[in-house]
């Protein structure tokens, strides 16, 4: 299978790949991870392929604004603190799902969603023109470690049966840590993954 490899600028191209259902490794405030439409079960399935990851792990979603992940989430009190203090940033917050949305490997069979809203500029400007929430799963396969450079990007992908469609050149990221994850599900925070930032209410 052929991999287009697009500069951060070819957003266009990006987005068509995404709304016809394809799979792409991006840059984003943490790591590379690898991204599609989150409510396209098709698109999910493929990303599951690609990391050789066993289901009933769901991925996490990054969306652009508070008010698209009140769409997507059941909003409690506590979700409204945690968002007005970190949200955007590389915090990623476990709640329940919408009843109207249920999209298996985004989604798990408790009926929770991983959310995290960005920041970061290159997403915000993909965002303008792509109104969905997108997966931001680390860029790997599954049991390795995160990746941070372009050039190990496409070789690990390079050498797999399984590609994403396309591969963004963001060069050699900043190494800074996985986002911090916490869990809301109960209206009481737990802390599920020390990342960057600290979480307190």
């Amino acid at each position: 299978m052929h991999m287009e490899i697009l500069k951060t600028e070819n957003l266009d191209r990006v987005i068509e790949i995404l709304k016809n259902g394809g799979v792409i490794a991006y840059p984003t405030e943490t790591t590379y991870g690898l991204g599609c439409d989150a409510t396209n079960q098709e698109a999910v399935n493929k990303i599951s392929k690609i990391k050789g990851r066993i289901q009933g792990k769901p991925f996490l979603v990054v969306m652009p604004t508070i008010a698209m992940a009140k769409e997507y989430l059941e909003w409690n009190e506590l979700l409204e603190k945690i968002s007005k203090k970190y949200w955007p940033g590389a915090v990623t917050v476990v709640g329940r799902a919408s009843e109207n949305f249920s999209v298996d490997g985004v989604v798990s069979q408790a009926q929770t969603l991983a959310v995290r809203v960005t920041g970061y500029p290159w997403l915000q400007k993909l965002f303008v023109n792509f109104d969905k929430p997108l997966v931001a799963t680390s860029a790997n396969l599954a049991g390795t470690g995160e990746v941070y450079d372009f050039v190990e990007l496409k070789n690990i992908f390079n050498d797999c049966e399984f590609k994403p469609d396309a591969i963004v050149d963001a060069g050699a990221l900043p190494q800074n840590l996985p986002s911090t994850l916490v869990d809301v599900v109960d209206a009481e925070l737990k802390i599920l993954r020390q990342g960057e930032i600290r979480v307190s209410i």
